[in-house]
């Protein structure tokens, strides 16, 4: 018996969590099969973070949004290109799983069906492609050395098209007062915090004026 419940209690645990990723992929590819037929290439996607560092982005940004991607069609799945570790692509179907709730947001450059030819698509992917296999930039730094979800967004759209996604700014600017955000700035930064560093988010992208919201 006392074999049995100790094993029960390992057991239980990551039987809830399969479940629980089986009940996530289930509503994620729900979701993405109803939004697939409005989607084009090029459209940026926002959602919720659940790593670490998430709580930290959306009290210093004041947005529940604190990661995002870009969406292109590979055959006929919907991929999302993202700066994870390391900067890489992944279905859109696992992608949205992964969200708080499943929750997700599309937006698309205003005048995308002037603006992003086939040329131009291209030219967005050949930008995003110099980044692949890139590391996660920890710090927010504004070097191609490393980079972050919001920054290749941003940098992608700036190479292939001119067009600046969202405002930049410094990370002086952001709210830096929570307790949670001044942790995370210690274990980033120790004493030497790069308050006057370009950083561009992704609630400055979401809410930017060049971009429309599909979903």
């Amino acid at each position: 018996m006392l074999v049995f419940l100790l094993v029960a209690g390992v057991a239980y645990p990551r039987v809830a969590r399969r479940v629980g990723r089986y009940q996530a992929m289930r509503q994620a590819s729900a979701a993405v099969t109803q939004v697939a037929p409005k989607l084009h290439d090029g459209d940026l996607i926002f959602q919720t973070s659940q790593s670490a560092q998430s709580r930290a982005i959306q009290l210093a940004t004041k947005s529940e949004y604190s990661h995002c991607g870009i969406l292109f069609r590979r055959g006929s799945e919907w991929r999302v290109f993202e700066a994870v570790q390391p900067v890489s692509e992944t279905s859109l179907t696992k992608w949205v799983a992964r969200g708080k709730d499943g929750k997700f947001v599309v937006k698309r450059l205003r005048d995308a069906e002037t603006v992003l030819t086939p040329t131009a698509l291209q030219r967005l992917q050949a930008a995003g492609q110099q980044y692949a296999g890139k590391n996660y930039d920890l710090y927010f730094g504004w070097s191609d050395e490393r980079i972050y979800c919001s920054e290749l967004l941003w940098k992608m759209y700036k190479t292939a098209t001119g067009r600046e996604i969202g405002q930049l700014q410094t990370l002086r600017e952001f709210d830096l007062s929570h307790p949670a955000v001044q942790a995370k700035l210690r274990e980033r930064y120790g004493k030497q915090i790069p308050l006057d560093e370009k950083v561009i988010s992704p609630v400055r992208m979401l809410e930017s004026q060049e971009l429309v919201t599909v979903r």
